[in-house]
């Protein structure tokens, strides 16, 4: 008898216990739907991937089912703070769109009134300290910046796939065992004591194509796969798209088996011919993941030294997939790189991507605590614990803690390439994500791929991977070109 197929995240009984676990943490009153489905003998949500097995008995299913339904009829306390709609976005932030943050020396240097002083942190990335003042508000970067940034998204994210589902524990054992702590390099499997690599397993998926040894040329992953496919979406559809237009898009070039978490329920939504914004909350219980934020850089590269106009843009793309923090992960990160490409520095980029959230949401608070714990502590694994203890109740692709530690990251490096992406990475959590997040912001804070440590580029063999039909084995230059010629008119 052959095995049931038990594609991830989309089987309502993992759906159930997921949404459970979300209006645990937005403040909705499941105790009802949760005594019905646990006395039913129903799952709790799968900890760390996306399908339980056995799968549920047709009746189990039916009633999770059921429940998704009643569940997303439940009023939230969270809604006036943490609103989905764009107006209402901006009312809650206090109305209309921040400025650009000015970039003369001055500004850069002003301290973080929120924050207690940071220390000096950063062992150096390798390569010339980053260019300033370049960028501006309606300019284009030019290719050897957007070049720079690819490379920077790619490292990273390359950096964190061995590790990528890991806890925190098993990471700082796994990279100890080599003299890889605090970490500053790949990670690998040589010199890793038997016994602990059958504790914890690399991630199964990247561990042939991303340890140090086996490294050649970038893999494809989702966190590369989604930036190109915004630069195609720009191509074809210009600034002013549509979210609809995202969804024309993912149709005509994402293989359905290439999405994940939200994005994946999103297209089983659009297959059964529900339109967006609908995609992102119907049996949705991912839409405040962090799917969104990795989707966000085009947004932030295309529009330099304009953080609104990114957040803007970002907001357009998230809202198929996600809602109120899972969309404000998009816009903060936008905001961020924007600021980043018109010559703030991170600091000041961090600033940025923040005052284009609601403030007194759940992310906004938690990247605030991250930036203010960097600055607190010259320890990053002290940092990190302290984010695990305060952020850690959220499951580990949630948007809000991942967030919190992509600024922390930022911080504590001090824009320094390797200290950015080392910090996001040796944080856990989504690994590989916060790594591409960390890479592209101190990419582009480089400006020019010479100004990269060879040691993280060469490996990348400026050939990336990806299943989005006619571009498998496109060069970092090559994208860097592409989108710089999606912005002409």
């Amino acid at each position: 008898m052959t095995e049931p197929l038990r594609v991830t995240w989309v089987q309502p009984e993992d759906l159930l216990g997921h949404e459970l676990r979300q209006a645990a943490e937005d403040g909705r009153d499941a105790a009802a739907a949760a005594a019905t489905w646990y006395a039913a003998g129903g799952p709790p949500s799968p900890p760390r991937a996306g399908a339980s097995t056995p799968p549920a008995p047709p009746e189990l299913r039916a009633l999770a089912l059921t429940l998704l339904s009643r569940l997303a009829d439940l009023p939230g306390p969270l809604a006036e703070s943490e609103p989905t709609e764009l107006p209402e976005i901006v009312r809650a932030r206090g109305g209309g769109w921040p400025a650009a943050e000015p970039t003369t020396p001055t500004a850069r240097a002003r301290p973080d009134a929120t924050t207690t002083p940071r220390a000096t942190h950063g062992q150096g990335s390798g390569g010339p300290p980053p260019i300033r003042g370049r960028g501006g508000r309606g300019e284009t970067l030019g290719t050897h910046q957007l070049h720079a940034a690819w490379l920077g998204r790619a490292a990273g994210c390359l950096l964190g796939k061995p590790v990528e589902k890991l806890t925190l524990p098993a990471i700082r054992a796994l990279a100890r065992a080599t003299g890889n702590w605090p970490l500053n390099s790949w990670f690998t499997a040589e010199g890793v004591p038997a016994d602990l690599a059958a504790a914890h397993p690399w991630n199964r998926r990247s561990a042939a194509n991303s340890l140090a040894e086996n490294i050649d040329g970038m893999p494809e992953d989702d966190d590369l796969n989604y930036p190109l496919l915004n630069v195609l979406l720009l191509q074809r559809y210009g600034r002013g798209f549509r979210t609809a237009d995202v969804a024309r898009l993912w149709l005509d070039q994402l293989p359905a088996g290439r999405t994940f978490t939200a994005e994946r329920v999103a297209y089983r939504n659009l297959l059964s011919g529900i339109e967006p914004p609908d995609t992102a909350r119907h049996h949705n219980p991912f839409r405040e993941w962090i799917g969104a934020a990795i989707r966000a850089d085009v947004h932030g590269w295309t529009h330099p030294g304009d953080p609104a106009s990114a957040a803007e843009q970002a907001y357009r793309d998230a809202t198929l997939t996600h809602t109120a923090n899972g969309v404000y992960s998009a816009m903060f990160v936008a905001g961020t790189i924007a600021a980043a490409g018109g010559g703030a520095d991170v600091h000041a980029s961090l600033r940025a991507g923040l005052a284009v959230v609601p403030p007194r949401s759940r992310l906004a608070e938690a990247v605030r605590h991250g930036i203010g714990t960097a600055r607190a502590h010259n320890d990053f694994d002290t940092v990190v614990d302290r984010l695990h203890a305060a952020h850690g109740h959220h499951h580990w692709v949630h948007a809000i803690p991942n967030a919190a530690l992509v600024a922390a990251a930022l911080t504590h490096a001090d824009g320094d390439f390797t200290g950015s992406i080392c910090r996001a990475v040796s944080g856990g959590w989504d690994t590989d994500s916060n790594g591409a997040t960390a890479g592209s912001v101190a990419g582009l804070l480089a400006g020019h791929p010479d100004r990269l440590p060879e040691r993280w580029t060469a490996p990348l063999k400026n050939r990336l991977a990806t299943s989005v039909v006619g571009f498998d084995g496109t060069g970092f230059d090559e994208l860097a070109r592409l989108t710089q010629e999606a912005l002409r008119p």
